[in-house]
């Protein structure tokens, strides 16, 4: 069958295409401002990109279109599927209809820490030789891609609570059916499609509602937000995390080292390993916990995912290294979200003690683009010395950064640039922060330090 994806670039659908491939289909597909990592996973694969969105792509003539939820209406090559009369479906529907049949599927759902949740718990099966497949919105540096069928009858998904397609508005998570689901948190998020907390919340409570009451889910104990929804009806086993022991918290974490390198992990009072690694952040405890439990639900033992978690090499873009030059480390990091800036740049901080910590911050997402969260932006960036945002004149509102001295802000991304390498100093930690390419400013600033 040859299958043909509409925006083929978006981690969800690049890895869909990687599976699709695997299954023997031909695939294709059509994106616009591709870069890196899905693009290159893509080209990895051979798998065909056409680099804009127009009705002669379908030239290929696909059984076919799976179309993602970043097209609508009004796209040339979307009004050409619906002109021509073709086969078409969303990428959650034909995830669930192709790959997660019959299968045990354990879904990681959640506002905050989906994607790094989601590649630990893969981690951990793989580690234990469960051989699971996954899908992940992003590319796992333990296996390098972002999508596999796997061997055996587990799948991993990053469930996801946008809306699916534009003729599909449920959340994708609903498509899912999960026997293991992890809800790591919930706050107001995507602006653009939920008029507010309480319409999200209701879309949680369709998922849980979909959940078998043979299968498990796994929540923080102190989420309020979550409590809420599974107020609303829960007809499943559920399991609570929590940081430091308490009564409504199965699972926890107890002497947590400075930075959250190291920390106990209790299970029913009993104390089953100690993490030790390379991660940093008590949202990144608060992860693993979920993780092993997950993993302990098909029956890897808490102790086997210690171990495994020792491995964890974590997710490209989640505060990944991409260089030290002149003692000057450089991270790219996907937060775009203040809790998530915030609790990445307290880990941070507890990482690499007084050393200067540079944040440098692109408000990328819709919600962001939409001011939603205009008033707690520059709070959660306090953490760093600091803080240089780059906020085109095309962002219609702006920030006032007169009461924060650590911030800057810059309309002109090259003028910001030119800023922060006269700043740098040896020993200064450059954390960059954007769910988008940033336009290169990584490989820039790479570049102009080894000069």
């Amino acid at each position: 069958m040859r299958v043909h994806i509409l925006g083929i670039c978006g981690t969800f659908m690049g890895g869909l295409a990687v599976m699709a491939k695997r299954l023997g289909h031909t695939v294709t597909g059509s994106d616009s401002g591709v870069y890196p990592p899905m693009s290159t996973q893509l080209q990895a694969e051979g798998i065909e990109l056409m680099p804009s969105y127009r009705a002669e792509n379908l030239s290929v003539k696909p059984d076919i279109v799976v179309i993602g939820n970043a097209l609508s209406r009004g796209n040339d090559e979307v009004e050409a599927v619906l002109n021509q009369g073709l086969p078409y479906t969303s990428g959650a529907q034909w995830l669930a209809e192709n790959v997660l049949q019959n299968r045990w599927v354990l879904a990681v759902a959640g506002t905050h820490g989906k994607t790094t949740t989601s590649a630990m718990l893969a981690w951990i099966l793989e580690y234990a030789e469960l051989k699971p497949g996954f899908l992940i919105g992003g590319v796992p540096l333990n296996f390098d891609i972002s999508a596999r069928l796997g061997e055996s009858d587990y799948f991993v998904i990053e469930a996801d609570e946008y809306d699916t397609a534009f003729f599909d508005k449920r959340s994708k998570f609903v498509h899912y059916r999960p026997k293991t689901c992890v809800l790591n948190n919930l706050e107001f998020d995507h602006a653009d499609i939920f008029d507010n907390l309480d319409a999200i919340k209701r879309q949680f409570h369709h998922l849980v509602r979909t959940v078998p009451n043979n299968g498990l889910l796994i929540s923080p104990a102190a989420d309020q937000n979550l409590i809420d929804v599974l107020a609303q009806g829960c007809w499943t086993r559920q399991e609570k995390t929590g940081m430091g022991h308490s009564p409504e918290a199965g699972w926890w974490a107890e002497n947590v080292a400075a930075g959250e390198t190291e920390f106990d992990v209790y299970y029913q009072g009993q104390l089953r390993g100690r993490v030790k690694w390379a991660l940093s952040g008590a949202h990144n405890v608060s992860n693993a916990l979920a993780a092993i439990a997950a993993a302990n639900h098909v029956g890897v033992a808490p102790a086997l995912a210690v171990q495994a978690l020792a491995d964890f090499l974590n997710v490209k873009r989640r505060m990944e290294v991409r260089a030290v030059v002149n003692e000057i480390t450089l991270y790219d990091d996907f937060a775009h979200h203040p809790t998530a800036i915030a609790s990445t740049l307290k880990g941070l901080r507890g990482k690499v003690g007084q050393q200067r910590i540079i944040a440098v911050l692109e408000p990328r997402s819709n919600t962001m683009k939409m001011g939603v969260h205009k008033d707690t932006l520059l709070p959660s960036l306090q953490i760093a010395d600091q803080a240089f945002i780059y906020m085109p004149e095309q962002i219609e509102w702006q920030i006032n950064v007169a009461k924060y001295p650590n911030v800057q802000r810059f309309n002109s991304l090259q003028g910001l640039i030119d800023t922060l390498v006269l700043e740098l100093k040896p020993n200064d930690h450059i954390l960059f922060m954007s769910n988008g390419s940033f336009g290169g400013i990584h490989q820039t600033i790479e570049d102009l330090l080894t000069k």
